[in-house]
């Protein structure tokens, strides 16, 4: 059995720490209107407008090169920026996987014309991107994807199927991972590519967005299907054939940030005010014990960061922040519910509390989905260790 290493996460200093206090600052006038119900939507909930306020304050792609649109900022500044964000409720949403992992996917892997056009867009917070990895009969399996794209004249042929695509309905670009090649006995990861996806012109000529409707009644999934969408040469992201190592590094970015362990922090910071000073000692030591949960997976997740920004590959690290923080986001909606007498409900004129509870019974089935799904995920840390 091979052992997993955290490396220490990069320490706090007085930059980092006046920083934080200056997105405090943003955000109290921000989201002063803001009530709860929205703020527990998390990153799932986006604005263009508020994306382009944070390009403005320079708080997107923070840690990219200056010509690229960005800042050269560390990658612990970045991170006081994600976390005060989502810990607050901000609709960070419009710009988040653009920034999170499709820029850093471009930045890599992408031609210069790629980078030129695409990066600095996502640092002025103006596009919005989505993902199309998941495939009907396969889910998180993506070495199973059958999207395939073959070559013709002018470009790449394409034909198939995504699903479960966040923002699809919505979104400027897609990365689109599929089949370029033949995979092998030897290596099922083999043969596959992605590909940079303008929306706009790709549902003009052969590609349709279906939407699905989530058990709370939103539009946040979608299907893609694909029929002989002619896409240029120049669509090819980085090397054909090297899409399954390219993807796996975007995961990365994808699993280990705190938004895998902050999604339900809206119901915390609520049912803290619901109880007020005098808490019941049974709510104390459950407060405490998620508290102390949170601490733990932040500092993971600084670590990953830290890796990162090294250029290290903690692929590995970045699946198990992800595991064991969806576990926590979806076992503190069943402890805090017990809590209260409170029944959840989001009818309006209710306490926050009640509502943003009922918004969280119905959200939280989705986190241990969105970005690979529980049983991947434990497999990927069991083969990192060894163990199969």
């Amino acid at each position: 059995m091979q052992a997993l290493t955290f490396a220490p996460p990069p320490p706090p200093n007085d930059q980092t720490e006046a920083l934080r206090h200056e997105v405090r600052d943003f955000l109290a006038v921000e989201l002063r209107d803001r009530p709860a119900q929205k703020r527990a939507e998390s990153w799932s909930g986006g604005d263009p407008a508020f994306s382009r306020k944070m390009g403005e304050r320079g708080w997107l792609g923070m840690m990219w090169p200056k010509k690229y649109g960005g800042h050269e900022r560390s990658a612990l500044e970045r991170y006081v920026v994600l976390e005060e964000m989502l810990a607050a409720g901000a609709p960070v949403g419009y710009h988040w996987v653009a920034e999170r992992q499709s820029g850093p996917n471009i930045l890599k892997n992408g031609t210069q014309a790629q980078r030129d056009l695409i990066l600095p867009r996502i640092a002025r917070g103006e596009l919005c991107f989505c993902i199309g990895m998941s495939e009907p009969d396969s889910g998180s399996d993506l070495a199973a994807a059958r999207t395939r794209a073959e070559r013709a004249q002018g470009g790449w042929l394409v034909n198939g199927t995504k699903v479960w695509t966040s923002s699809a309905h919505k979104a400027d670009y897609m990365i689109l991972f599929c089949r370029t090649g033949a995979k092998s006995d030897d290596d099922r990861h083999a043969g596959a590519s992605q590909f940079l996806v303008d929306m706009k012109q790709a549902q003009q000529g052969g590609m349709t967005v279906r939407p699905i409707i989530d058990m709370h009644g939103e539009h946040h999934f979608n299907e893609v299907s694909i029929e002989d969408l002619l896409l240029p040469e120049d669509a090819l992201l980085g090397k054909e054939g090297d899409g399954w190592k390219q993807v796996t590094g975007e995961l990365a970015f994808e699993r280990s940030g705190p938004d895998r362990f902050l999604s339900s922090f809206t119901l915390l910071v609520e049912l803290v005010r619901e109880l007020g000073p005098a808490a019941p000692e049974r709510a104390a030591v459950a407060i405490g014990r998620i508290t102390s949960h949170i601490l733990a997976l932040r500092r993971l997740s600084r670590s990953v960061a830290g890796m990162l920004q090294n250029g290290e590959d903690p692929a590995l690290q970045a699946s198990l922040v992800k595991d064991l923080g969806n576990s926590l986001e979806q076992e503190m909606v069943e402890i805090i519910r017990l809590l209260t007498d409170a029944e959840p409900t989001e009818a309006e004129g209710n306490p926050p509390y009640s509502v943003v509870l009922a918004h969280l019974i119905l959200t939280a089935p989705s986190f241990s989905l969105r970005g690979g799904t529980r049983e991947i995920l434990r497999g990927i840390i069991a083969r990192g260790l060894g163990l199969r």
